[in-house]
């Protein structure tokens, strides 16, 4: 008997590593997650087979992230569905999280959750990167899934202050796409850029950033 495609279907339950990784703020999370499962689809902001691993792929492997934020103002570039951005601010909530998403719908999907979830650490931004005018320099930024590391750069590095790091989400190809940025990476002067793998020992599936520090002039 063939499975039918038009069967909805179910969300992934949620993984034991959860309360490990989000520990008292796991409701939160929850209330996230269960918005994400109802209503991310029919917005576009996530696609049909996401729900089957929407914790284990999205929901934690944004929230492992969270450690490596300090105290400040932290920017999430191209934040779409709040991913990682909605998330780390839940985890964190001592961290201003700056949330950058040029596009309309999803601008009002993260402000209605931003509302619903009664975060006050958090500003959603409508615009571009790159042309997105910020009060004052970030201490860091994050992004996932937007672009390859050397164009991300350009859109990532001017919005830090002198001395604010990147901490980007990157898949198994991290080190190589630091090998192909090294133009990119003196222009920009990022320093010690490098792959950290985290939830190793944790999780099925850790996930890779690529953190480097960016010095003035």
């Amino acid at each position: 008997m063939t499975e039918n495609p038009d069967e909805a279907a179910e969300l992934e339950s949620e993984p034991l590593e959860a309360s490990t990784v989000f520990g008292d703020r796991l409701p939160l999370i929850r209330r996230f997650t269960q918005n994400l499962a109802e209503h991310g689809e029919e917005r576009g902001l996530i696609g049909p087979l996401e729900l089957p691993r929407l914790w284990t792929r999205h929901i934690v492997n944004s929230g492992l992230v969270a450690p490596l934020l300090r105290p400040g103002r932290v920017g999430d570039v191209g934040s779409g569905a709040g991913l990682p951005g909605l998330v780390l601010a839940i985890a964190r909530p001592d961290v201003q999280m700056s949330l950058i998403e040029p596009m309309e719908r999803r601008v009002t999907w993260l402000n209605e959750q931003v509302a619903e979830l009664g975060l006050t650490n958090v500003t959603v931004v409508r615009a571009r990167a790159e042309e997105v005018d910020l009060d004052d320099p970030l201490d860091q930024v994050t992004a996932r899934a937007v672009s390859a590391l050397r164009k991300l750069l350009r859109l990532t590095a001017p919005l830090l202050r002198d001395g604010g790091e990147l901490v980007l989400m990157k898949g198994t190809g991290a080190a190589a796409e630091i090998d192909a940025a090294q133009k990119e990476l003196r222009k920009f002067k990022v320093s010690d850029a490098r792959v950290e793998i985290l939830g190793e020992g944790l999780v099925r599936e850790p996930t890779r950033v690529v953190r480097g520090t960016v010095r003035g002039s």
